[in-house]
């Protein structure tokens, strides 16, 4: 039988699972603790002056770590996923604008390192790099926790924002330690207050909302259970914000970025084939 040709994006999609199937290990653990090193250099100012904190370095560092992401879910963008996704970037920038602007929902803070460009002088332009990815891993990990449960949307989406809360709960005291941004009045949560995290539960609930009604939930778990590297973006995130946490002492978000890395082995996602 004579083989079909697959279209440009089907090619493209197939491409890029393969690079992050034969290079799994090295995207998700190599690369976060080579982050979580440079970072910790960093903040000791143990690097030659441009490498410290560096932008560029940093935006590539999390682009990489990104893509297990981006490839599984890549197939499942249609029209209407891509709209949400539009939609959700917009909401970032928007909700980050309002809170420096006012210091409402998160309190009143002030990024410490460059996080690359600025929109408006205020809004790193590669926010959505770093807040989209915890609500979608959040709610794929939901997804294989919950199993028959995650059909009923009232376990499913409170399941899905107490699990994006309780990721800003391990990474924000990482963030603050490392000088990423501080808060003016502080926080007796390792510098943060608790008024960040109503905040959180308030943005996390419209972005998992959105999320939520953009992307066919069926075929995403269908994707999800076939792509063993789906979930690849929260090791990163266990490894890399474990590990500054733990430098630091921050042992309650270290335990907790530890919970997330327990939920990933309880659901068979720690298999790295031909490390």
């Amino acid at each position: 039988m004579a083989s079909v040709e697959l279209p440009a994006r089907g090619r493209l999609e197939r491409r890029l699972d393969g690079v992050v199937e034969d290079n799994r290990f090295t995207i998700a653990v190599v690369f976060p603790a080579v982050g979580a090193f440079t970072l910790l250099a960093s903040a000791e100012a143990l690097l030659p002056g441009p490498l410290n904190f560096n932008a560029y370095l940093l935006l590539f560092g999390v682009a990489v770590m990104r893509l297990p992401l981006v490839a599984g879910v890549a197939p499942l963008v249609t029209r209407r996923a891509a709209v949400g996704l539009f939609a959700l970037c917009g909401y970032t920038y928007a909700i980050e604008t309002v809170g420096i602007a006012t210091g409402y929902p998160y309190g009143t803070f002030e990024y410490g390192v460059n996080l690359g460009p600025m929109i408006g002088g205020a809004v790193p332009a590669a926010l959505p790099l770093f807040f989209l990815p915890l609500v979608v891993n959040a709610y794929l990990l939901c997804l294989l926790v919950l199993g028959s449960l995650a059909d009923r949307t009232a376990v499913r989406l409170p399941v899905v924002v107490t699990a994006v809360v309780g990721m800003d709960l391990a990474l924000d005291p990482a963030a603050v330690s490392l000088g990423f941004w501080a808060y003016d009045a502080g926080g007796w949560y390792y510098g943060v207050p608790w008024s960040n995290y109503a905040g959180w539960v308030l943005s996390a609930a419209v972005a998992v909302g959105v999320l939520d009604r953009a992307l066919d939930r069926e075929k995403l778990f269908a994707r999800l259970e076939r792509c063993r590297f789906m979930l690849d973006d929260l090791v990163s995130f266990v490894v890399l914000w474990g590990v500054v946490n733990v430098y630091f002492g921050n042992w309650i978000a270290a335990l907790l970025a530890a919970l997330f890395g327990y939920g990933l082995w309880r659901t068979d996602r720690f298999d790295f084939p031909g490390r």
